[in-house]
C-alpha cells in the first residue's frame, strides 16, 4: 500500500483538487456538496452557471478564484458562463463515473469484466432508495430482475477464478446483487411491519427464485435505522419459507455504527443455526451516520448510532468476532476501508484456524484501490460494491461517498491525505484519555435557557412502542359506554341532552357520550369562573405554572390512552394522535416556563430617584372555543395559556371531539386545578358558544376554527353589552389556503413526499394543510407524473389500522362537503387522480384527489376545503410562483422546495405567510421551534407556542415611582 494513493485523492484529478480544498475549508465543502446534490436537476448550461454563481460567487463567501470558475462577474447566459458550465458538467460526469459503473447492468459489463480481470469479485447495487409510488416500486423490481438476467447471461463467459469462486464451504456465485428493500414497496412503514413484510416478500420471491435456480447470490442492504428491524424480520421470514429454507446464497448487511449491531449479529447467528442453512452477513460501518444523528436529535430520541468513531470501530471488531466464531452458520463479508478493521478480521480468522477462503472482504467501487490490491496479493477474496443507475439517485450515493472521504475521521483521509503514522492508524479502538463511552442521549439538550424541550414522539419503529400502543387501543374501548358530565365549579352535572360521539372509521361504533350544556349551564359556568377568579389571579405566576407542569405529567403518563381516544373519535392515525398529545404536553410545559419569566416585574431603565416597572395582570374570564381537528392540543393550548396567565376558563370543545375534551378535563382535575378555574362546557356552538362570546362578563375569547366563524366572533365581540366592564380581547386563529412552490431545481423525491404529507396527512383536515401546489414549468410534467402515481398508491382504510395512510374525514357533513368540491372540480377543472376507496367500508372515507387546470381565481384555488383535495398549477418562473402563492385572502402557512440560494432568499422576503417552511412539509409545527399563526384572513397575528403568546391573555401595567425623599434616593 505504500506509495499508492486512491484515485479519489489523486490531485492530478479534478475531483482530487475538489477533495483537497473541501478538507481545508468546511464552508466550501458544504457549498460543493450541495452543488453536487442539485447538479442532476439542472437542465442546461445557463442553469448550471446560475447555480455555480449562487453557491460559489456570493458576497458572503470568500473562495479562491479557481473555485469561482470565472463566473463572479458575468451573466449566467453569457458565452463565458456557458463554456465554464460545460466544463464543469464534464468534470461532474467524470467524477460520478469514478463511483458509478453505468446506468444499467448492460452498461456496466465492460467495467465488471475489468474488475473480474483484476482478480476482484463484484456485487451490483441499483441506486435509489425509497420510492414514492407503486409504479416506481414495480419498475425497481423489474430492473432488479433485468440485472439478474443480464449478469447470469454475461458472466458465463468470464474466465474461471478459483480465488473468487472457491470457498471453504464450496462454490461462490459469480453473480451477486444487492437489493434495497425500500425501493420495492412505496408504502413501507415500520408502524405496519406485517403489511410491509408481506408486500415486500411478494416482490422479493421472484428475485430469490431466479437467484436460487441460476446459482446467483442476493444480499439485502441495510438502510435507515427505522427500517432495520423490519429488514431483518423480512430476511428471516422469507428464508424460513419452505421453498427457500435450504437456500444458502443469501445475505444481509449489518451496520456496526448501530448500538444494536452486536445483538443483531448474534440473533442472526442463532437463527441461522436453528434454520440449518448458513447465510452471509455483510458487516459494514454504515453510511447514514449524519442523518441518524441529526434525526434523533430533532426527535429527542436516543441516538441509535455510536457517537464516536472509535465506538463504531470497536463494535465492528466485536461483531467480527461473533460472526467468525459462528462461521458454520454465518459467513462473514467484512466490508471496510479501515486497515485496522481488516487486520483484526484476518487475525481473528487465523486464530480460529479458518482458511483464507472462509472470509470475504468488500470495498466500494472507485475507492481504496491499494487495499484491494494488497488483500488480493495475500490470497483473499475481495468483492467490489458496484453501483449502477441514473444520475439523480446516483448523486445521493455520490454525496455520501464524498462526505465519507472528507470526514476528519475517515481512515482513507487520515492515511492518504493527512498522512498519519501506521502505528496510530492500527491502534486498538479506544476512547481518548478521560473520555467515556457515549450513551446516545447526550445530544438531547434543552432548546432554550428556560430548560424547555419538546416531548419526544413515539418511535413506532420500536416493537415495544407499537405493542403498547396497540394494547392502549384495546383498553380504551372498555370506556366507550361512559357518559361524561359537564364540570362547573368543580361539580359534575348530568343532562338529559347528550352528544353521542361516533367513530368516523366505523359509524356503528359509539366512542362515548357527553352531556350537552344549556344556556343556563353556560351562565352557571360564568358565575363559577367569576367566583374563582380573584383567588386564582392572586396566586403567584410560578404557582399557577406548577399546575401546568402537573397537567403535563398527567398527560404524559396517559399519552397512549389519550392518543387512542383520538384515533377512535376523530380518525387520526397513530402518529398524528400521538403528536397531538405531545403538542398538548409541550404547550403546558412551555407556557409554564414562560409564565415564570413573565410573572417577574420588569424594571425599565435605571434612573436615579425613579423606579419604573412593567408587569402583567390577568384579563378576567376566558372563553375557549376549540376545533375538532387538534382536539387535545389546541383545546389544551388555549386553555392553559389563559389559565397560567391568571384567568379562569370556560372550556367549550367542538361537538365532534367532546370525548377527548372530557378526558382533558379529567386530567385537569387529576392535576389539582382549584374548582372553577377550568370549567367544562360541552355543547353546540350556536347555543352556548354564542352566549359566551356575547356575555358581558367574558373578558377574553380564544378561538381556533374557520374564517366564517372567526369573523363572526370578532364582529360580535366588538359590540359592547350593557354593564360590560372591559373591551373583549379576541385571540383568533382561522383557516388557510396554503401553497407549496416546487422550484425547477427541487429534489422531487422530497417534494413529492412533502406535498403528499402536507396535503393528505390527517386527510387534509388541518388549517396548515397544503391545498395548492405551484410548480415551475420545467419540472411540472415529471412532478405531476410522480405526484399522481404517489396519490394513486395511497391506501385508504380505518385509522385504527396503522396499515392505512389515509383514514376517514371527521363526520358525514365533512364527507359531503368535500365530495361536493370534488364534483365541482370535475366540472370546472381537470381531475388528475383520486385514490380508490375500497368497497365495504363503514366510515366517512374520501379518496384524496388532485386537480389541474384550475384558474387562479377559481373556487378550488381560493376556498378552504378542509379535506384531501389538491389543486396543481404550472407557472413560467419564480416571480409568477410567488405572485400566485400570495393571491388568496389567507396567510397561514406556505412552503417551497428549492435548491437555489437566491430563490430561497426571495422566498423568505416575499412569501407572505405566518409560517414558511423550506424544503420540508408545511404542516407539523412544534411548540417553541415553530410558533404558529397567520395574518390577513388567517388570524389576528398571534403565535401559539411562541414567546409572545401569553401576552395576549394579560393586560400590561406600568408603575413609575419617585423614590427620592428630600434629596435622598436609595440608588445614590
Amino acid at each position: 500500500m505504500k506509495g499508492q494513493t486512491p484515485s479519489v485523492f489523486n490531485k492530478d484529478w479534478w475531483s482530487g483538487k475538489i477533495m483537497e480544498f473541501s478538507m481545508k475549508d468546511e464552508a466550501f465543502k458544504v457549498e460543493m456538496f450541495r452543488f453536487v446534490d442539485v447538479f442532476p436537476t439542472l437542465r442546461n448550461h445557463v442553469e448550471v452557471a446560475r447555480h455555480l454563481q449562487e453557491y460559489f460567487c456570493r458576497p458572503d463567501t470568500n473562495f479562491p478564484a479557481a473555485f469561482q470558475w470565472g463566473l463572479n462577474k458575468v451573466k449566467p447566459d453569457s458565452m463565458v458562463a456557458k463554456m465554464a458550465a460545460g466544463q464543469i458538467e464534464k468534470q461532474m460526469a467524470g467524477m460520478a463515473q469514478k463511483f458509478i459503473a453505468g446506468t444499467t447492468a448492460a452498461d456496466a459489463i465492460s467495467a465488471l469484466k475489468k474488475i473480474w480481470k483484476s482478480d476482484l469479485a463484484f456485487t451490483l447495487d441499483l441506486l435509489g432508495e425509497s420510492t414514492v409510488s407503486e409504479l416506481e416500486a414495480l419498475d425497481y423490481a423489474k430492473r432488479y430482475d433485468e440485472i439478474l438476467d443480464t449478469l447470469i447471461a454475461q458472466t458465463k463467459s468470464f474466465p474461471a477464478k478459483p480465488l473468487l469462486e472457491d470457498a471453504s464451504w464450496g462454490a461462490v456465485p459469480r453473480v451477486n446483487v444487492s437489493v434495497k428493500v425500500s425501493s420495492l414497496y412505496s408504502q413501507i412503514d415500520p408502524i405496519d411491519p406485517k403489511g410491509s413484510i408481506d408486500s415486500l416478500k411478494n416482490r422479493l420471491r421472484p428475485l430469490f427464485r431466479k437467484a436460487r435456480d441460476n446459482g446467483a447470490f442476493i444480499n439485502l442492504d441495510m438502510e435507515h435505522y427505522e427500517f432495520k428491524d423490519l429488514t431483518i424480520e423480512l430476511f428471516k421470514s422469507l428464508l424460513t419459507e419452505p421453498e427457500f429454507a435450504g437456500f444458502a446464497d443469501a445475505g444481509i448487511a449489518i451496520q456496526a455504527y448501530l448500538r444494536d449491531a452486536e445483538a443483531d449479529v448474534q440473533g442472526l447467528a442463532n437463527w441461522a443455526k436453528e434454520r440449518g442453512t448458513p447465510i452471509t452477513v455483510r458487516l459494514i460501518k454504515g453510511a447514514y451516520w449524519d442523518f441518524e444523528t441529526i434525526h434523533s436529535e430533532q426527535e429527542a430520541w436516543r441516538n441509535p448510532v455510536w457517537s464516536k468513531k472509535w465506538e463504531t470501530d470497536a463494535c465492528f471488531e466485536r461483531c467480527t468476532k461473533i460472526l467468525l466464531e459462528n462461521h458454520k452458520h454465518v459467513r462473514l463479508a467484512c466490508a471496510s476501508h479501515n486497515v485496522r478493521s481488516l487486520a483484526y478480521a484476518l487475525a481473528t480468522a487465523e486464530e480460529l484456524g479458518l482458511p483464507k477462503n472462509a472470509i470475504e472482504f468488500q470495498m466500494l467501487y472507485g475507492m481504496a484501490e491499494p487495499m484491494k490490491l494488497a488483500l488480493v496479493k495475500m490470497g483473499y477474496r475481495v468483492r467490489e460494491y458496484v453501483p449502477i443507475g441514473e444520475m439523480i439517485p446516483g448523486m445521493a450515493y455520490l454525496v455520501r461517498r464524498l462526505l465519507e472521504n472528507t470526514s476528519n475521521e475517515s481512515w482513507l483521509r487520515q492515511t492518504y491525505a493527512d498522512g498519519l503514522s501506521m502505528e496510530k492508524l492500527l491502534a486498538k479502538p479506544a476512547p481518548p484519555q478521560g473520555h467515556e463511552q457515549s450513551t446516545g442521549v447526550e445530544h438531547i439538550k434543552p432548546l432554550n435557557s428556560m430548560g424547555f424541550r419538546n416531548a419526544p414522539l413515539l418511535n413506532f419503529a420500536l416493537t415495544n412502542n407499537r405493542e403498547s400502543f396497540e394494547r392502549a387501543m384495546q383498553e380504551v374501548t372498555r370506556g366507550f359506554d361512559k357518559t361524561w358530565p359537564l364540570v362547573i365549579g368543580g361539580s359534575e352535572i348530568k343532562t338529559d341532552r347528550v352528544i353521542k360521539s361516533i367513530n368516523p372509521s366505523k359509524r356503528d361504533q359509539i366512542v362515548g357520550t357527553v352531556c350537552v350544556a344549556t344556556l343556563e349551564h353556560a351562565q352557571k359556568a360564568i358565575e363559577a369562573a367569576q367566583n374563582a377568579s380573584a383567588s386564582w389571579a392572586d396566586l403567584p405566576g410560578e404557582e399557577r405554572a406548577a399546575y401546568l407542569m402537573k397537567l403535563a405529567d398527567v398527560m404524559m403518563r396517559r399519552r397512549k390512552e389519550l392518543a387512542s381516544i383520538m384515533v377512535y373519535e376523530v380518525g387520526k392515525n397513530w402518529r398524528e394522535a400521538d403528536a397531538d398529545v405531545c403538542e398538548a404536553i409541550d404547550f403546558c410545559r412551555y407556557y409554564a416556563l414562560e409564565m415564570a419569566k413573565l410573572s417577574q416585574p420588569q424594571r425599565l431603565g435605571h434612573v436615579a430617584g425613579e423606579l419604573n416597572l412593567l408587569f402583567y395582570q390577568p384579563r378576567g374570564i376566558a372563553a375557549v372555543i376549540a376545533p375538532w381537528n387538534f382536539p387535545l392540543a389546541i383545546l389544551c393550548g388555549m386553555t392553559v395559556a389563559a389559565a397560567v396567565a391568571g384567568n379562569t376558563v370556560i372550556m367549550k370543545p367542538a361537538e365532534q371531539s367532546s370525548v377527548i375534551a372530557a378526558h382533558l378535563m379529567d386530567a385537569c382535575r387529576e392535576a389539582g386545578f382549584p374548582p372553577g378555574v377550568i370549567n367544562f362546557l360541552p355543547g353546540y356552538g350556536e347555543e352556548v358558544g354564542d352566549l359566551l362570546v356575547r356575555h358581558k362578563d367574558v373578558d377574553l375569547i380564544a378561538f381556533t376554527g374557520s374564517m366564517q366563524v372567526g369573523l363572526h366572533i370578532l364582529k360580535v365581540a366588538g359590540d359592547v353589552a350593557d354593564g360590560q366592564a372591559n373591551v373583549k380581547k379576541v385571540v383568533c386563529e382561522m383557516g388557510g389556503k396554503n401553497a407549496i412552490i416546487v422550484d425547477s431545481d427541487a429534489d422531487l423525491d422530497e417534494a413529492v413526499k412533502g406535498v403528499i404529507g402536507s396535503a393528505f396527512g390527517f386527510q387534509g383536515q388541518k388549517c396548515s394543510a397544503c391545498s395548492r401546489v405551484i410548480v415551475l414549468e420545467s419540472a411540472y410534467e415529471e412532478f405531476k407524473t410522480r405526484l399522481v402515481e404517489a396519490t394513486r398508491s395511497l391506501e385508504v382504510g380505518p385509522s385504527t389500522d396503522p396499515a392505512f395512510a389515509i383514514g376517514p374525514v371527521v363526520d358525514e357533513d365533512a364527507r359531503q362537503k368535500i365530495e361536493g368540491y370534488i364534483e365541482l372540480g370535475k366540472k370546472e377543472n381537470s381531475l388528475l387522480v383520486q385514490a380508490r376507496v375500497p368497497e365495504g367500508l363503514n366510515g366517512n372515507f374520501v379518496g384524496p384527489a388532485v386537480f389541474e387546470n384550475v384558474p387562479a381565481d377559481g373556487r378550488l384555488a381560493q376556498e378552504e376545503i378542509f379535506g384531501p383535495v389538491l389543486a396543481m398549477f404550472k407557472v413560467k418562473d419564480f416571480d409568477e410562483a410567488l405572485k400566485l402563492a400570495n393571491s388568496t385572502r389567507f396567510a397561514l402557512t406556505g412552503g417551497v422546495y428549492s435548491r437555489s440560494p437566491l430563490n430561497l432568499e426571495r422566498t423568505r422576503k416575499e412569501f407572505k405567510v405566518g409560517n414558511l417552511y423550506i424544503n420540508r412539509k408545511c404542516t407539523g409545527a412544534l411548540v417553541f421551534r415553530h410558533p404558529f399563526g397567520g395574518f390577513k384572513m388567517s388570524g389576528t397575528g398571534t403565535k401559539a407556542g411562541g414567546p409572545d403568546y401569553l401576552l395576549n391573555f394579560m393586560e400590561p401595567r406600568a408603575i413609575s415611582e419617585n423614590t427620592m425623599r428630600r434629596g435622598f434616593a436609595p440608588e445614590v
